[in-house]
């Protein structure tokens, strides 16, 4: 017997009671119905455990994604070579007015850190790499200028702020010209918004994939449950009741889909961590892969669940109120 006439027969024993053991029956019977529903899955433990593996595995790839995309913001923001801000200097500048100059700038909200390279240092370095010493010799004066090395706090690495960062430096009065390579960052942006924006319609389609998939493993149990459905109607059931255990079906999908998720998504990331250290490497990064912390995980798990709580819910209010006895 199904927990659907399991259920009814132990409520129709209840003829005269009061309000608070009503409440407290109400919340029994959603219990046994919970309780039931996870039974009927165990009744075919093979075509359940493939319902949940597809669904935590539609959700696996959505995980990764975002785990990717928010790395990727990761590295954006610590990409300080590609948007650091070379400030060349007025030659009349004295070495006192260069200093101030420095110190005031490394008080700015939107800097992080200041480096200066005087004149007689960048003389030095042009003169050890271009191995132009002798001709460098003849010259009576310095013709660099000092130069400071700006990079922007993490907030303002952006293309847009680091752009409005330059033209309010570009305004100081100690500065002769203020250059930024641009293009590295708004290539590196363009990127992180394409695979931003590739992981949200990704990620709905697969949520849709999976709303369609619970409903339409619902409807199946609906179809075969029709016979005992139009029973339990015609002893008085409502239609409320009748559904409670295939939603009940829903959630279950949902959370064990939602381990599964977990547990792949931990396994794909371990098995791209070395990948991606060997890269870091490479670069003399510290940079490792960052999977999902307990927040974000809880959020992929309550997805999940609510994924299977929708799917079922759309199947079960077209497809129980469709069977009427005859």
């Amino acid at each position: 017997m199904s927990v659907l006439f399991r259920s009814r027969q132990q409520g129709a024993q209840q003829v005269k009671i009061s309000g608070l053991r009503r409440f407290l029956m109400f919340w029994v019977h959603h219990a046994q119905q919970c309780i039931g529903s996870l039974g009927e899955l165990a009744r075919y433990p093979f075509a359940s455990l493939m319902t949940m593996a597809v669904l935590g595995l539609s959700l696996t790839l959505p995980a990764t994604l975002y785990v990717i995309v928010k790395n990727t913001d990761s590295i954006g923001a610590n990409w300080q070579q590609a948007s650091e801000i070379t400030l060349f200097l007025r030659q009349e500048l004295s070495q006192q007015e260069v200093q101030t100059f420095t110190k005031r700038t490394e008080l700015a909200e939107e800097v992080d850190s200041v480096r200066l390279i005087d004149k007689e240092q960048g003389l030095a370095e042009f003169r050890q790499r271009s191995g132009f010493g002798e001709a460098l010799d003849t010259l009576t004066d310095n013709p660099l200028p000092n130069v400071l090395i700006v990079v922007p706090r993490e907030g303002y690495r952006t293309p847009a702020a680091a752009e409005e960062l330059v033209r309010k430096l570009s305004a100081e009065r100690e500065v002769e010209q203020a250059r930024l390579d641009l293009g590295w960052l708004q290539r590196f942006q363009a990127i992180v918004n394409l695979v931003r924006d590739g992981f949200l319609a990704l990620a709905l389609l697969l949520c849709i994939a999976v709303v369609l998939i619970v409903g339409n493993t619902i409807r199946l149990n609906i179809s075969s449950k029709r016979d005992e459905i139009m029973v339990m109607k015609l002893v008085g059931a409502t239609d409320a009741y009748i559904q409670r255990p295939f939603l009940y079906t829903g959630i279950w999908y949902g959370l064990v889909g939602g381990i599964i998720t977990w547990l792949a998504t931990g396994a794909l990331l371990w098995w791209l961590s070395g990948a991606v250290r060997n890269i870091a490497d490479l670069y003399d990064s510290q940079f490792r892969l960052n999977g999902l912390n307990l927040t974000e995980m809880g959020v992929v798990w309550g997805l999940a669940i609510g994924l299977g709580l929708v799917g079922s819910y759309i199947a079960v209010r077209k497809h129980v109120s469709a069977i009427e006895p005859r």
